[in-house]
């Protein structure tokens, strides 16, 4: 639905699988390339392996544990992951579709290259996360944490920030079109180079004025 101001919010329609087959993979039970479709997984943990290509569709994980797995090209389509745990996420050229992320700790995350849409994620604690190169279209950062967005060269349409913390957001060739950071809580911001187009509120451009000023290069006195 577009709110008044004329910035549509992001669309999202996942729906949640159902009559799914419950599997618990043991080592060796995933390889690169492989296709997972309609599990139901308590704890997917891939921590450390080698898994470029893997693809993931309809299927709904518990704990999903990928802490310094190589992920590259990895595919994930019209499923719901209720805990991410990654201290180091290497997932570049990744896609993402119709996907929900809820809750979960990344601490580094390495998306650059990647497309992502139809994604939310939901309560997560968010390190740094490169998006380099990304497009993020009916995207949802709802009551996360984000310490640092590298968005450089990316394309955000239709991407909103609710009740969500951001620290800093920069990158420079950045396309914006219907970003949304009126419900996001700006008042630690270091850095927001990376947001210019962006919809902000009345009350957050009286918080966000010094910040503005210095990076437009006014000097207040």
């Amino acid at each position: 639905m577009a709110r008044s101001s004329g910035t549509d919010a992001p669309r999202i329609t996942l729906t949640e699988p159902v009559d799914l087959e419950d599997w618990a993979p043991g080592p060796g039970d995933v390889l690169t390339g492989d296709r997972i479709e309609g599990k139901r997984i308590g704890t997917f943990d891939l921590a450390g392996g080698r898994l470029p290509d893997l693809e993931i569709e309809e299927s709904v994980i518990g704990t999903l544990r990928v802490d310094a797995a190589d992920l590259r090209g990895l595919r994930v389509r019209d499923s719901v992951v209720e805990t991410l745990d990654a201290p180091v996420l290497k997932a570049s050229s990744s896609s993402w579709r119709e996907v929900r992320i809820a809750g979960g700790r990344v601490g580094s995350a390495e998306l650059y290259d990647a497309g992502l849409n139809g994604v939310e994620f939901i309560g997560m604690k968010l390190g740094f996360v490169n998006l380099r190169g990304s497009t993020l279209t009916d995207v949802v950062f709802r009551d996360c944490v984000i310490d640092e967005l590298d968005i450089a060269d990316a394309r955000l349409l239709r991407v909103s920030f609710d009740g969500t913390r951001i620290r800093a957001a920069e990158g420079s060739n950045t396309r914006i079109d219907h970003v949304d950071l009126r419900g996001a809580d700006l008042d630690r911001v270091e850095r927001l180079e990376g947001f210019r187009g962006a919809t902000i509120g009345a009350d957050q451009l009286y918080t966000l004025a010094p910040l503005l000023a210095a990076q437009a290069g006014y000097r207040v006195d």
